[in-house]
């Protein structure tokens, strides 16, 4: 068995762990600042929509000698707007100028076709009006907005309204710093990146999931004994998921890597940065917030139930006594009646 297998199957049984749940505040306090930071990006520089969403005309040309930086330079003069600019992988260019009608546009195809030293004819014009980016943008948060509410209306049959709350709360949090990292680095927002957005979602989601089915069967008859509270119960579910978290995270990450850095950077294929971009921050702050926020968010909120306050001092009165005898606080926990916590949760009997 390798390293890594062998600490998740250690992980797993409970042998060795990480206290996340203890830690909580400080994860909240990182993912406040940096919450605080997407939010103020978003409103100091905004998004820089695509021109699916606010209208204009993409004008694709065949090969040309002329360069990315004076095609430029003679679209904006042309349209009398600001222009961007990509070369294709065919030696052309990708232009797009936003706030063109048909005739403008018209005009700027002449006008570009001199300047590029291309036929007009061989340049193919694609106009998206304004009123059709509004009808995708409206659909677009029409979707975010159902796919919200199922969620949380599964997890709360599934499980319980507080893993529906909680779930609900990281998969804002991954938004929000998504969304965020776009208003940072200005990258365009095209009908790819709402793709990507609702992609990363459904696999944060996953992760979730994945801890709260661990909690939940862990937590089955947890106030019949006393040897775990529901934070120490919890807290051995993140770390029983947390390899298998790592690596699919990883896995997932490497080929959309592979599009944001080598596709979209150094091969210059820069309509691939709208979904890519979306995907690896998404994926990143997915993993996080299943560990770091969403377990301990539901802590927060169980611990506030009579019946888990009751467990807490049950637990901790039972460890004072033992230490006070000397003994280990596990010394005659579970008798034949009372069933033992375990990390991925099935209840069983100390033998």
């Amino acid at each position: 068995m390798s390293k890594l297998g062998d600490l998740g199957a250690k992980l797993y049984r409970g042998e060795v762990g990480y206290d996340f749940v203890g830690k909580r505040f400080l994860w909240y306090g990182v993912s406040i600042l940096i919450t605080i930071t997407a939010i103020v990006a978003l409103a100091v520089q905004g998004l820089n929509m695509g021109i699916e969403f606010k209208g204009g005309a993409v004008f694709t040309t065949p090969k040309t000698t002329v360069s990315v930086a004076k095609a430029t330079e003679a679209a904006e003069k042309a349209s009398g707007h600001d222009a961007i600019v990509q070369e294709l992988g065919t030696g052309g260019l990708r232009i797009q100028i936003s706030g063109l009608d048909t005739d403008a546009a018209t005009d700027v195809k002449k006008v570009l076709a001199t300047d590029l030293k291309v036929t007009e004819a061989d340049i193919n014009a694609d106009l998206v009006g304004p009123s059709w980016g509004e009808q995708i943008a409206n659909k677009a948060w029409t979707g975010l907005g159902v796919f919200m509410v199922l969620v949380v209306i599964y997890l709360a049959i599934a499980f319980e309204w507080r893993m529906a709350v909680a779930a609900l709360i990281a998969l804002i949090h991954d938004l929000t710093i998504t969304v965020g990292v776009y208003a940072l680095v200005g990258f365009e927002v095209t009908p790819g990146t709402v793709i990507g957005l609702l992609t990363i979602l459904g696999y944060s989601l996953y992760d979730t999931v994945v801890v709260f089915d661990g909690l939940k069967e862990g937590s089955k008859d947890i106030t019949k004994q006393t040897r775990w509270t529901y934070s120490e119960v919890a807290n051995r579910s993140i770390n029983g998921t947390l390899v298998r978290s790592i690596n699919t995270t990883v896995v997932a990450l490497l080929p959309v890597a592979a599009l944001l850095f080598i596709g979209g950077g150094f091969l210059g294929a820069g309509m691939l940065n709208d979904i890519s971009l979306s995907l690896f921050v998404g994926l990143a702050a997915g993993a996080y917030s299943s560990i770091f926020i969403a377990t301990p968010l539901v802590v927060d909120l169980k611990e506030r139930e009579p019946g888990m306050k009751a467990l807490k001092k049950r637990v901790l009165a039972k460890r004072a006594a033992a230490a006070a005898k000397g003994e280990s606080p596990d010394d005659g926990y579970a008798s034949e009646d009372e069933p033992q916590v375990v990390a991925q949760g099935r209840p069983g009997r100390r033998r």
